[in-house]
């Protein structure tokens, strides 16, 4: 059974207790879950429409719709538009701390991969100046990015850095996590000031992250500096909320 594949396995309701105590619903949603978390469905795989699904389990269609729905809660389903109802890719987890979206990846044992949308050396605004600590107007590095995990488009990568890394290339970038390209230059990210939120996209999100127009993103907003001090960069960052989370841990005082 191949990601991607129309997929219902032939006896995965098979015990359904029909007249038991049981919701028929939450039997079906939790064999459902189980194959899902076992592998037997894989990461991607499309599930059959609900129509076709009753038919084959003799139930209603409202029965199928709810389990169903019990797993998009959960985040291991998700509907999209013109794909239907599909098996999550695998949601990442991100603890509140200093790491990159990149390194995340590879720790959750996924496969990330990189397309550079924008790469450009230009203007600092008002903003980006303040926040680097240089000359409104001085040239600092734009890069734009799009990260996948597989074929699964996750987050859009807005970074700025001072003019002096402006050297960094697409194959680099496409090839490695910024953090990783700057460790390799000598550059020792110590602490970061990072702000947390939540939006509708704009402008391209929608189509770059496979979402719904004006769907809701998760955002990162992050300022990281230096061991000496110096911000070295700036990052605007919006994710997929099906596959990825933020996770802290909070210790009461």
């Amino acid at each position: 059974m191949s990601a991607g594949e129309t997929v219902w396995p032939e006896d995965l309701a098979a015990d359904i207790d029909r007249s038991g105590p049981v919701p028929l619903y939450f039997q079906v949603s939790s064999r459902l879950e189980a194959a899902i978390r076992s592998g037997e469905i894989p990461p991607g795989a499309r599930l059959e429409n609900e129509i076709a699904i009753a038919e084959r389990l003799g139930l209603s269609r409202p029965t199928i719709r709810r389990a169903i729905q019990e797993l998009v809660d959960k985040g291991l389903l998700v509907r999209r538009r013109g794909v239907g109802t599909q098996v999550v890719q695998g949601q990442v987890t991100r603890q509140v701390e200093l790491t990159s979206l990149y390194e995340d990846l590879q720790n959750a044992r996924q496969e990330p991969a990189t397309r550079v949308l924008d790469l450009e050396v230009r203007p600092a605004t008002d903003e980006v100046a303040q926040a680097l600590g240089i000359t409104v107007g001085a040239d600092i590095l734009y890069l734009r990015r799009l990260r996948f995990t597989g074929t699964t488009p996750v987050a859009i990568l807005e970074n700025t850095l001072p003019v002096d890394f402006a050297d960094i290339t697409a194959a680099q970038l496409e090839a490695r996590g910024l953090y990783q390209i700057l460790r390799g230059r000598g550059v020792a990210i110590s602490v970061a000031k990072q702000k947390i939120g939540a939006r509708r996209t704009h402008g391209d999100e929608s189509e770059l992250l496979d979402i719904d127009r004006g769907g809701p993103v998760l955002t990162m907003q992050r300022i990281a500096f230096d061991n000496s001090g110096r911000a070295v960069e700036v990052g605007h960052h919006c994710y997929r909320p099906d596959m990825y989370s933020f996770e802290t841990t909070v210790v009461a005082r």
